[in-house]
């Protein structure tokens, strides 16, 4: 569906924001439900109406949701590059911003993101990420090393000498 799609299926201009999108669905709605209808013809065309505007309704409100975070969004290579330089800068932060930036995930998006999280010691997260990258390209050998080294980092960072460690970094300052 392109995306002015949804919003002429609902009859309202391109780029309404979601209190429009939700009044011109209800109106739609009201117009053509398939309970107005005796005859089963006009019926079951009315319940396909019904779906259109269902899943119309749904992308406008997507479309609008992703308007509303406040930056556009990119296409994935462009995120991870971008986010790869960030890294490179060590500003892993950043970089995780400009990587969710990305349009669609694929399985180096995980993979990436994993990397960045494992950098911000966040490893739980960055595990799943591994794990989501692997289930999307299992024969990828560095997406299952990443997994498995992150599963590594779980462990670690539950010993009392990861903990006393990270505890003097944080005040002295250092973060991570």
């Amino acid at each position: 569906m392109p995306e002015s799609g949804p919003f002429s299926v609902l009859g309202i201009p391109i780029g309404s924001d979601a209190g429009a999108v939700r009044k011109a669905y209800r109106q739609r709605v009201r117009e053509c439900h398939p309970d107005l209808f005796q005859n089963p013809e006009e019926q079951k065309a009315a319940q396909e109406r019904l779906v259109s505007l269902n899943l119309a309704y749904k992308e406008a409100l997507r479309i609008c949701g992703a308007k509303r975070v406040g930056f556009n969004l990119v296409s994935p290579e462009e995120a991870k590059h971008f986010a790869e330089k960030l890294m490179e800068q060590g500003n892993p932060e950043s970089a995780l911003r400009q990587l969710n930036r990305a349009d669609r995930r694929d399985a180096d998006f995980f993979y990436i993101q994993g990397n960045i999280l494992m950098r911000l010691e966040q490893f739980e997260t960055a595990y799943q990420s591994y794990r989501e990258a692997v289930r999307l390209s299992p024969d990828e050998t560095r997406y299952r090393r990443g997994a498995l080294d992150a599963s590594m980092a779980i462990k670690r960072s539950r010993t009392l000498w990861y903990k006393l460690l990270k505890g003097i970094r944080e005040l002295l300052g250092q973060g991570k």
